[in-house]
Parts: C-alpha cells; structure tokens; sequence
C-alpha cells in the first residue's frame, strides 16, 4: 500500500478515534475527578478570558507532543502520524468549540448548516446543567444523532 495512503489512514483513524477519547473524558474525568476544572466551564465564576477548563488544552496536548517527538527524534514513523491526528482534532476542536460554539472569538457567527446547527443545539443542552451530575451530549464533533434530525427538518 502506498505510503502515503498508510500516513493519511493513520491521521484519520486517530482524528475518529479521539472524537470517542474526547467524549469519554468529558463524560467521565470532565464530570467525574476533575470537574474541580472543568466546572467554571458551565458556571462562570471568573473575570477574564481564560478558564480553569482551558488547562485540559494542555493535558490534552501531551500526548500529542510526546508522539510528535518520538516520530521526530527517533524515526518512529507511525507515532509522528498519530501525533498530527491528535494535533489535526486538537485544531478543530478549538475551531469548533471555542471559537464556532462558544464564540470566544467573535467570527463564524453565521454559519447555519444543519451540521453546525446540531453540534451548537447539542452543545447548548450540555450546558444547561450546571453541576457535574445528569450531563448530555458529551461529543464534539458527533452528537447523538436526533440533534441532527432536527435541524435537517428545518432546513
């Protein structure tokens, strides 16, 4: 298989397999062991523009550096890829939680495709529980898939 082929299955396999890493530790470490940082992402009780949440960019960040670096350093080709999947996912989900979601940025307000449509309407029913307890829609990227329907019925 070619080469190049393997590099781009690899990326794409990591970018899907951290849609599921991503909902697992929102659903059970977010909300579970570490709501202690996660929590003044639902209940703002801080000035500024950084949370205490914005520390899982970092913890989320490791592996993807330590894979990058094993690729760069001592030529282990597949742990570069895995690394620039995990980078890949870790771009879009600033793109699309902080800055399309959350508007932490003031850009990409008007996008209304039923796709983005869903992710924002599955989101907001996330953040209508303030406490760590009886959460939903823990995804980013793919949400339970009635979001979906019902944005296709109004376009």
């Amino acid at each position: 298989m070619n080469v190049l082929l393997v590099n781009f299955l690899i990326v794409l396999g990591t970018f899907i397999t951290m849609e599921g890493v991503a909902w697992f530790t929102h659903k059970y470490v977010m909300h579970g062991l570490l709501w202690v940082l996660h929590k003044d992402h639902h209940h703002k009780d801080h000035e500024g523009f950084l949370e205490r949440n914005d520390f899982f960019f970092l913890i989320f960040a490791v592996p993807g550096i330590v894979c990058l670096a094993l690729g760069s350093f001592y030529g282990n080709n597949v742990a570069f890829w895995i690394g620039i999947g995990i980078t890949v996912y870790g771009a879009a989900y600033f793109f699309v939680h902080d800055i399309f979601i959350h508007q932490r940025f003031k850009v990409f307000r008007n996008a209304d495709h039923w796709y983005f449509r869903a992710i924002r309407r599955a989101h907001k029913m996330h953040h209508k529980h303030i406490n760590k307890e009886h959460g939903e829609c823990f995804g980013m990227l793919w949400v339970p898939f009635k979001y979906f329907l019902e944005m296709r019925k109004t376009t």
